[in-house]
């Protein structure tokens, strides 16, 4: 493979083969035990000895198979020496779901996107512990397993099912729980499954029907965000802002607005 492959099809194919790796190796060292290597935002904000190493692998495979594009990793940040050459960029979370993946609890994933010339074009998120594996192509549609998947058809937001998550600071986190406070008598419940790379592919499929978080990094959204909107997801900001820290909303069109509105009302891109 050589870097004159930039079509979404061909970058997915590498992103395929590389996140199969990647989930393998972290599959083996969970079973190995797992060990805390670090702290990021607090104390309880970990890293793990696999993240670490699982990265590095991702980042060794793809020196290997695009040596002139650039890297943006979580735990290494932007590696680049062929940004320039190539247009092309790839976005990983060597392990999204830490915390879970540090309790044992099975919702963890690798996820991989390629960005060219600053738009994701092709996405894979891999849950580590079920091989579940979502995958997206720019305007090819999202797939599990082979099949294409569509999102909720719920037009009632006193039906829906929405993700969540909360970030790590304390001032952060009790503003957050206000929000969901305030939201929660407006659904149908709220699930926190603490990745939110899965969450999104949850909503690609249906099995959530919607999701907002406040805080998420490119490495967080980037392959989930591609996997949710090929599959008819609207994702993106308050008041027509890109998705991105401040709040990613992700929901089927007819819940977009309604949800969108009552977390503009909660002011769910503010707090700390």
């Amino acid at each position: 493979m050589t870097n004159s492959a930039t079509t979404p099809r061909e970058l997915l194919t590498i992103a395929v083969g590389v996140a199969r790796d990647a989930a393998d190796t972290a599959y083996r060292m969970r079973a190995e035990g797992v060990v805390v290597a670090a702290t990021k935002s607090t104390v309880t904000d970990v890293v793990t000895a696999a993240d670490r190493a699982v990265e590095r692998q991702i980042l060794d495979a793809l020196a290997v198979l695009r040596p002139d594009d650039s890297v943006l990793g979580e735990e290494y940040g932007e590696g680049a020496s062929g940004a320039a050459r190539s247009g092309v960029r790839w976005i990983v979370d060597p392990i999204d779901g830490t915390v879970n993946y540090l309790y044992g609890l099975p919702y963890s994933a690798v996820s991989l996107a390629a960005e060219v010339d600053g738009v994701v074009v092709a996405g894979v998120v891999r849950n580590v512990n079920t091989g579940e594996e979502w995958t997206a192509t720019a305007g090819g549609g999202a797939w599990r397993d082979g099949v294409r998947l569509r999102c909720s058809a719920e037009v009632d937001l006193g039906q829906a099912l929405v993700g969540t998550g909360f970030g790590y600071d304390a001032g952060r986190r009790a503003h957050q729980a206000q929000v969901v406070a305030g939201l929660i008598a407006h659904v149908r419940d709220i699930r926190r499954l603490g990745a939110a790379a899965l969450d999104l592919c949850l909503v690609a499929e249906g099995r959530l029907d919607a999701y907002f978080e406040k805080g998420l990094a490119a490495w967080d959204l980037a392959a989930g965000g591609l996997v949710a909107a090929e599959a008819g997801v609207r994702v993106a900001g308050l008041a027509g802002r890109p998705p991105g820290p401040d709040l990613v909303v992700a929901a089927p069109p007819a819940l977009f607005v309604p949800l969108h509105d009552r977390l503009a009302a909660l002011d769910a891109a503010g707090g700390p």
